[in-house]
């Protein structure tokens, strides 16, 4: 039976060396990069949508025992729509607490999963590179053959890619029971993690046989340490430097078991 605690201690061992620190930055930089980008280019796609607005407004005054009314119109474009609908909301407590924990909520939940896929396919061009280097340390013995290739792969996302977004749908009645839509809320996201993670990991390791009896013999082992992953990713930032961990600690467990299966 492996040691996972032998893993996990080897694992981190190999991350703080110098090429692994130098791979963990990668994710973190392109990550910040596209989402800088994504937040202009929403934020300008937001502004042009508004386009204009037409405000009408009216005071009355009552001055001498006799009523006066002015009419105003006013024109307001692009960041000027904004700052008014900001100002309107800011006179009732209420409705400005819900509407800023509304905007904070969903703008934190998509940043989250955002960064998390980001960080998942900038981590699949490192995968080879990372398990190259796990190989020349610990698995000399051990080759590399691999069962796929780019066309395949993308093929791949691609149809998990669909299944998450139609599993994000599916669970909308879930969304309102409370506890319940934690679980239907990162469950399609999981499914994608699980899925690009371990592809990475054994289409650059293992045959397509190796693969299958290595699903047969561990595959709940594997979804637990992928589950343990991918909480830890939920943590602000975690997924931008751990991800090679990652590909790592997973390296470590596919080396050992197609080694056990080769022997």
């Amino acid at each position: 039976m492996i040691d996972e605690q032998n893993i996990l201690k080897l694992s981190i061992t190999d991350f703080f060396s110098a090429k692994m620190l130098k791979y963990s930055l990668l994710p973190f930089i392109v990550a910040i990069v596209v989402m800088y980008l994504l937040f202009f280019y929403i934020a300008g796609i937001t502004l042009d949508s508004f386009g204009s607005m037409d405000i009408h407004t009216s005071q009355t005054t009552l001055q001498n025992g006799i009523i006066h009314t002015e009419a105003t119109n006013t024109k307001l474009e692009g960041s000027s729509i904004i700052d008014y609908i900001i100002s309107f909301i800011a006179t009732s407590a209420i409705v400005s607490w819900l509407v800023s924990f509304s905007l904070y909520a969903i703008g934190g939940f998509v940043t989250l999963y955002l960064s998390i896929i980001i960080a998942i396919v900038v981590i699949g061009f490192l995968t080879p590179f990372v398990l190259k280097e796990i190989q020349k340390r610990h698995y000399s013995d051990i080759e590399m053959l691999g069962h796929s290739n780019i066309v395949l792969g993308l093929v791949q996302v691609i149809k998990w890619l669909v299944i998450m977004i139609i599993l994000f749908f599916l669970f909308i009645p879930l969304y309102f029971i409370p506890f319940i839509n934690i679980i239907a809320l990162n469950l399609p996201l999981y499914y994608f993690f699980h899925k690009i993670i371990t592809f990475d990991i054994s289409s650059n390791i293992v045959t397509k046989e190796e693969n299958r009896l290595i699903k047969f013999n561990s595959a709940n082992n594997i979804r637990l340490k992928t589950l343990a992953l991918y909480l830890i990713s939920l943590i602000p930032f975690a997924i931008f430097f751990g991800a090679v961990f990652y590909v790592i600690y997973l390296g470590h467990t596919y080396f050992l078991e197609v080694k056990k299966i080769r022997s």
